[in-house]
């Protein structure tokens, strides 16, 4: 797509006044354009490591930007959330600026770095099956329970704006330098990131094409791009990038993401483990498997890089330190 449609659930003002609320308390990762990746891919590529984001992913973005927007006499309640680990860390964090209480709905096979780091913030954690139970329903019996808000992890629109604020700081950064993005390639579980990064880039680069990243097989969002619907994926069993299992696109992210994104492109868990490992070795950053798929996508070679300015969205760092030790051996 080359236009902005003129309404969307989320409109590059609400990016502009979510990066108004976050901006006290997020960092402003740097955009990082690095030779031993630009010489491997032939093309200037450029990075956005959000694994140096306050909790080590962009979720912080959202979740300060949703736990802001409710009403200081509504937040006696707390707040409930599910997530695999990330979303759970920005929520738990955001709430703990604030000075709200935090129950966290996590999958009992989450990282355990992860479920740590949830707790080391001051949330509370209830585990649950993944295979078995409904996290969403555990999650809404609890704020019902306790007269709690429910903050989701991708389709709501203060979340989707608040994550946009990494988007806008790709446009800003990028016309900085005098460059336009010619390519933006993130991830996406829910759709969330790549919803808002998508919202702030093509406000201000309407030419720029937007490519979702995503593990092979759980690739609802390609699906469903091409259907021109929501589709769900067909994966069985696992992928090391556990953060981006989510079955089926949000139905708020893909109001966006059907008008905004281009295409999508996968990557192996094989492909993932390779590009976690070169970005350790030769980058010298560290990012969890589901925060480099883009990464690897791009190494193995899905998106034609060549005469491009492309951008790729390092979404988190937090990942098991078993884990990474294999990965980079």
């Amino acid at each position: 797509m080359t236009h902005m449609p003129s309404v969307l659930p989320v409109s590059p003002a609400d990016v502009e006044a979510a990066a108004a609320v976050v901006a006290p308390f997020a960092v402003r990762t740097p955009l990082l354009s690095l030779p031993v990746l630009n010489e491997r891919i032939g093309s200037e590529v450029f990075l956005k490591p959000e694994m140096l984001q306050r909790t080590g992913s962009f979720k912080f973005r959202g979740a300060f930007n949703k736990l802001s927007s409710i009403p200081v006499d509504k937040r006696g309640g707390g707040v409930v959330a599910f997530s695999s680990g990330n979303h759970a860390q920005g929520v738990a964090a955001a709430a703990k600026i604030l000075h709200m209480q935090a129950t966290i709905v996590m999958p009992s096979d989450a990282p355990l770095s992860k479920r740590e780091r949830t707790k080391s913030y001051g949330a509370g954690v209830v585990l649950y099956d993944r295979d078995r139970e409904d996290r969403e329903a555990i999650a809404r019996e609890i704020a019902g329970k306790r007269g709690a808000t429910l903050v989701k992890p991708y389709d709501d629109p203060f979340v989707i704006a608040g994550q946009g604020t990494a988007g806008r700081e790709i446009a800003e950064d990028m016309a900085a330098l005098g460059l336009s993005p010619d390519i933006v390639l993130a991830p996406a579980s829910g759709g969330g990131l790549i919803a808002g990064v998508a919202t702030a880039v093509k406000a201000r680069f309407p030419s720029a094409e937007v490519i979702v990243a995503e593990p092979e097989s759980f690739d609802d969002h390609s699906l469903s791009l091409r259907a021109g619907k929501r589709e769900r994926h067909h994966a069985e069993g696992r992928t090391i990038c556990d953060a981006l299992m989510a079955a089926i696109p949000g139905e708020i992210t893909f109001a966006i993401n059907s008008q905004l994104l281009s295409r999508g492109v996968v990557a192996s868990d094989a492909e993932v483990a390779a590009a976690v490992a070169f970005a350790f070795h030769e980058l010298k950053l560290v990012v969890e498997p589901g925060g480099a798929v883009g990464l690897a996508a791009l190494l193995a070679g899905r998106v034609d890089t060549k005469d491009k300015n492309v951008v790729v969205v390092l979404s988190g760092g937090n990942v098991d330190a078993d884990m990474f030790a294999k990965l980079v051996a």
